[in-house]
């Protein structure tokens, strides 16, 4: 209940005034309609906040989530504002790194893997279990943004995620907080407001991940990483999206909340005029160089695209006759 009176608060006080202003954080969505990134760090402080005060949960279990959810909102929040979304998947920026480029999205990949790496060793427990639970919360991160590509199907799958892990007493305090915070922030998801994006989804991936290494034996999560592991690789070769639409359990889930295929877009709430910056970000792009609905082909959008990796490019002008 905290976090999730934490993320709304978050959110409302973010949305208000976004930092670097309202352009900074605004992307063009799967129906090239203008959506806001704030959700992502409004859950990640919220989720985080509420990991410290988990009743339940020991002190380093405690740490150990809140280091998840700060590094991975960190890492996936610098991918959200200066990635460029030319590369994708492990492969794509893998492969720019094999010929000397370095993506935003290879330093987030090495960024979220040494945030694993800080909050199992926060865990604590012999080598062996330390090193599981750096890749089980690292994967759980990489996973969980995979899935953010539909409103709100990432805070689905981390709801649905949590659901096994509460099954102890130990578990069902870890995951109250990313649960409570993901809740909060559904129906802005679902109505097409705002989007978890990489901070987001990253962090709560990240916190659910902590809290698997803080609550399950090795057996459990041995299975657990052999699951994002599959889930990971597959996802190189398949669309989530494309299968998910084939499976009629999944896809009924998927729309649950939705709006229909041709719905009429959500009105955005204005938040009351803040007094200008004295110092005024020259690089943020201003929220109206959104790509409009029409020109979702061209902003290069795809069944496993939920957004642009940055504000949309505005057209240049027609050479003079």
């Amino acid at each position: 209940m905290l976090a999730a009176a934490a993320a709304r608060a978050a959110y409302t006080a973010l949305t208000r005034t976004p930092p670097g202003g309202r352009g900074r954080w605004d992307r063009t969505n799967h129906r090239g309609e203008q959506v806001t990134l704030l959700e992502g760090p409004a859950a990640a402080l919220a989720a985080a906040a509420g990991a410290g005060l988990a009743a339940g949960v020991p002190a380093r279990s405690r740490a150990a989530l809140a280091a998840a959810a700060a590094g991975a909102a960190a890492f996936g929040g610098y991918d959200d504002l200066a990635g460029s979304g030319d590369r994708r998947g492990f492969r794509g920026h893998l492969g720019a790194l094999a010929h000397g480029q370095v993506t935003t999205g290879a330093v987030k990949i090495g960024g979220v893997g040494a945030t694993g790496v800080a909050a199992a060793a926060l865990t604590g427990g012999p080598a062996v279990d330390v090193a599981i639970n750096s890749a089980l919360i690292a994967g759980s991160a990489n996973l969980l943004n995979l899935f953010d590509l539909r409103p709100g199907r990432a805070l689905k799958v981390a709801l649905v995620s949590a659901v096994p892990l509460g099954m102890t007493r130990r578990g069902a305090a870890a995951v109250a907080a990313p649960a409570g915070a993901a809740l909060a922030m559904l129906p802005e998801d679902l109505g097409e407001r705002a989007m978890l994006g990489d901070a987001g989804a990253n962090a709560l991936g990240a916190m659910l991940g902590a809290a698997a290494a803080g609550s399950l034996s090795r057996r459990a999560r041995l299975a657990a990483l052999a699951g994002v592991t599959a889930l990971t690789a597959a996802s190189e070769v398949v669309s989530f999206t494309r299968v998910i639409q084939r499976t009629p359990p999944l896809h009924w889930l998927d729309m649950l909340g939705r709006r229909a295929a041709h719905a009429a877009p959500p009105v955005r709430a204005q938040p009351a005029p803040s007094a200008p910056s004295a110092s005024p970000d020259p690089s943020a792009p201003s929220a109206s160089s959104a790509q409009p609905a029409p020109a979702v082909a061209a902003a290069g959008i795809t069944p496993d695209s939920e957004v642009t990796s940055g504000p949309p490019a505005v057209p240049a002008a027609p050479p003079a006759p």
